[in-house]
């Protein structure tokens, strides 16, 4: 996983897919972190992208570096119970404590990827499997 973390930090935005009814949506991240061997993203619950990722928890995240390599990390989203990961986001992203807190009420809602696959892809190469 801190392959995938590490890639994901080289590259700064990255891109995660998710299904709105037929249509697909594309929205820029750049919260990560790996934590407990996994790879760990954020949404707030009051947002689209949490209620599409409920719906259909088929998802894809995709980063370009400048050198040309991309990286294709596909799975199914499967959001955390425990409060510790929220907590951590939330130390580890301190001005994100002004949206989320007791006072907005928005929640912070920690997911990683499971059955996933991650290629890391050269523009004009072979893939590479960044799980193995």
């Amino acid at each position: 996983m801190s392959k995938i973390n590490d890639f994901l930090s080289e590259a700064g935005v990255f891109f995660l897919a998710t299904v709105d009814g037929d249509q697909p949506k594309l929205r820029p991240l750049g919260a990560h972190f790996d934590m407990d061997g996994k790879v760990l993203f954020g949404v707030g619950d009051f947002k689209d992208v949490y209620r599409q990722l409920v719906a259909n928890p088929k998802t894809e995240i995709v980063a370009c570096k400048e050198n040309g390599h991309w990286l294709r990390y596909t799975g199914k989203a499967v959001f955390e119970t425990d409060p510790k990961y929220a907590e951590a986001a939330l130390e580890a992203m301190p001005s994100l404590k002004q949206v989320y807190n007791e006072d907005t009420g928005f929640k912070m809602m920690m997911f990683h990827l499971e059955e996933a696959t991650a290629v890391k892809i050269a523009m004009m190469g072979e893939g590479e499997n960044m799980l193995e």
